[in-house]
């Protein structure tokens, strides 16, 4: 009994779930530690499919992609696959960013590279892509608001983002920079520019958290014109991308936020289809479980530390 329960309060995350007839999601925290190396090549190709079917048969260099595959041991992937055929059609890939806040570490979840078929498109994936792994992980941590970033040019983006997250500066309107905002902005724009392709000949104005000719780190595929950028159906948020970035220079937008109580309420009631909330709040119930039992099994289990408590035997 101590072994089951000690797997659901386990060190990574690791879920699995139908959201529909159509798809099945699977999200991993760090597969480059967690998984068998079987497993972590059929993720590997399971991705490149998807990239290559978004880029006409190109490939990215960046990221998960690099040629260390460092980025596999610190991000968490979110898989959606169809179920007629097997075949993954969608999936995003969220960096761990190690930052040091009020003296103590911790990270921020970068939301990362998001890359769905085209043929899906339409298919009512992006509460998966974008808001399910962060309120997964909130609820892993116990409730504890859970510091994101996003780096962008997509106005669709940009607003997801605003209006998903709270306390997200820039492109929330009514939310004024803070110094947790410039603070972790900088040590992401100092520590990982490699998470998100930005090369060290980038620009940075801290003041409005616009990385200027950003499209030189290996993600130069990505680079769009404003034309061709998806917008958003709100248009204030295509206004100030508009008026924000240069889209001929290669600009994007450093945006921090966090998920929180009224940001998970959010993602709930205005996200999540309803047909797929009983799926849902089966795997959240889970989630939580571990995140409230894993003090407890720590304490238990003899063979363990626990900080000042117990001392390494």
């Amino acid at each position: 009994m101590l072994q089951f329960f000690g797997a659901l309060a386990g060190e990574t995350l690791s879920l699995s779930f139908r959201p529909s007839r159509e798809f099945r999601v699977w999200i991993v925290e760090r597969p480059g530690t967690s998984l068998a190396p079987p497993a972590l090549a059929r993720l590997r190709q399971d991705c490149d499919t998807v990239v290559r079917a978004c880029l006409g048969g190109e490939s990215l260099d960046y990221g998960l992609f690099a040629e260390d595959g460092a980025a596999w041991d610190r991000s968490v992937i979110t898989l959606i696959t169809r179920i007629a055929d097997d075949r993954p059609v969608a999936f995003n890939a969220m960096p761990q960013l190690d930052v040091v806040r009020g003296g103590a570490s911790e990270s921020v979840l970068h939301l990362g590279l998001v890359m769905v078929d085209p043929e899906e498109r339409s298919g009512g994936l992006s509460w998966i892509l974008y808001g399910l792994t962060c309120f997964a992980l909130f609820l892993r941590q116990g409730l504890r608001p859970l510091w994101v970033s996003s780096v962008t040019q997509v106005p669709a983006v940009v607003g997801m983002v605003a209006e998903t997250f709270s306390d997200v500066f820039p492109g929330q309107g009514t939310t004024p920079q803070s110094f947790t905002h410039r603070h972790l902005a900088h040590q992401i724009m100092r520590r990982h520019r490699h998470a998100f392709g930005v090369g060290e000949d980038a620009g940075y104005d801290a003041d409005r958290q616009i990385i200027t000719d950003a499209y030189t780190g290996g993600s130069d595929n990505l680079k769009k014109t404003f034309a061709v950028a998806a917008k958003h159906r709100h248009e204030a948020y295509n206004a100030f991308c508009e008026r924000e970035l240069d889209y001929a220079r290669g600009d994007d937008v450093l945006q921090i936020g966090k998920i929180d109580l009224a940001a998970g309420q959010r993602f709930l009631s205005r996200s999540v289809p309803r047909s797929a909330l009983p799926q849902l709040a089966v795997q959240a119930v889970m989630v939580l479980a571990g995140a409230v039992l894993a003090p407890l099994i720590q304490w238990l289990d003899p063979s363990r530390p626990y900080k000042r408590l117990r001392p390494s035997p």
